[in-house]
């Protein structure tokens, strides 16, 4: 994230020495990305962040494949996917590529007694459903219904719920998340034609130090497996950091539409981008206002991409049938578009109040065991009139 910030008490110079009250040591840890050349922080701790003293149970995690090759137009009931207590037990990967895994989850406890860390991939968590605080070793984040949570790989986190009746929509990149470079200028501030300005990005503002031993649980996602390992110290002991390599919220409700005389294609909606998919957020924005315009977009072909659409709230223009919580998967290599009447119900319309996330990914998606489990197998059918 192109933004330096700075929370808690750090050194004037880095690789200095910075010492307690009683005279010894903070250790430093350098958290950075891409062999030194990416985003990164430097944080201080209260005991070396080294010291794992067990390495205990280790469990694949990998997603079950139902369909590997996958040519077929799918609609998933998003919230038939069960309420399971625990946070992590709660994740069902629904499509998949080497690229990236689409999840969902609704998890029911407020609170985990483990701590978590994902090492292979940044983690974009959609609040669908919830309210409560992402807690982690680099401050905290409260968020609500709309938010975005980017959580770059290996941050340590947990996080707690206010209720039990949570909904998320979750994306797991294995490379690093970033805002749209067109953007942003060279210097990596976000333009004035942006849809969304740093004034927008939710840092953290509070950090937790615990300055505690024991056996603290890290359950470790690295290469499809859970490894729960043993730290001798608590996560949260840094003291302060400061860099560019944190977790920030962003909320789809503060994305400013981009919007024209006729249909503006999706690019304009795009949010977040990685080298091999982008992200992209539908909200309430005016229609296309040339006389004779029609608001529903064209008919096209995914040509190099698989598109996902996860429906949030509000009247999808183009659709019929899909309701909050709904994915549709449109992969490349069959054209799609507005189902039947779509296109006549849209003309002469000035506003649309929908509200929903896309995911265009650049390798074809593999639908899951789980995905099969919530799926409309007939929805491929839905444009025959």
């Amino acid at each position: 994230m192109p933004i330096y910030h700075k929370l808690g008490k750090i050194p004037p110079k880095r690789h200095t020495q910075f010492k307690k009250p009683d005279g010894s040591l903070y250790y430093e840890q350098l958290f950075g990305t891409i062999g030194f050349d990416g985003m990164s922080s430097n944080m201080y701790h209260e005991h070396r962040p080294t010291q794992v003293k067990e390495i205990k149970k280790q469990y694949s995690i990998a997603p079950k494949i139902a369909k590997a090759n996958n040519i077929q137009s799918y609609k998933l009931r998003g919230f038939q996917i069960p309420q399971i207590n625990d946070y992590l037990e709660s994740r069902k990967v629904v499509l998949t590529n080497s690229d990236c895994n689409i999840i969902l989850a609704a998890p029911k406890n407020k609170k985990t007694e483990y701590f978590y860390k994902n090492t292979d991939a940044d983690e974009l968590i959609f609040i669908h459903k919830g309210t409560g605080t992402l807690r982690t070793m680099l401050g905290n984040l409260d968020f609500k219904y709309g938010d975005y949570l980017l959580i770059p790989r290996g941050i340590i986190y947990k996080i707690d719920f206010n209720s039990e009746d949570n909904r998320l929509f979750i994306v797991e990149s294995y490379s690093p998340i970033y805002t749209p470079k067109r953007y942003r200028n060279w210097f990596g501030q976000l333009l004035e034609h942006s849809p969304f300005c740093e004034r927008d990005i939710r840092r953290p503002e509070t950090i937790e130090t615990y300055n505690k031993t024991g056996d603290f649980i890290i359950k470790v996602k690295k290469q499809n497996e859970i490894i729960e390992m043993v730290y001798a110290t608590h996560p949260f002991d840094v003291i302060g950091y400061d860099g560019y390599n944190y977790p920030y919220a962003f909320s789809i409700h503060d994305f400013e539409p981009i919007t024209g005389r006729i249909h503006q294609p999706p690019p304009v909606h795009q949010t977040f981008e990685t080298s091999a998919f982008a992200v992209c957020s539908f909200v309430p924005r005016l229609y296309d206002y040339h006389p004779k315009s029609i608001p529903a977009p064209y008919n096209h072909s995914n040509i190099d991409s698989d598109e996902v659409l996860y429906y949030v709230d509000g009247d999808f223009m183009s659709r019929n049938d899909v309701e909050p919580g709904n994915i549709s998967l449109h992969p490349a290599g069959i054209p799609h578009g507005p189902h039947p009447g779509a296109v006549e119900r849209s003309i002469g319309k000035v506003s649309t109040e929908e509200l929903a996330v896309m995911v265009d990914t650049f390798k074809p998606l593999q639908v899951t065991e789980e995905a099969m489990k919530i799926a409309d197998e007939d929805y491929y059918k839905s444009w025959i009139e």
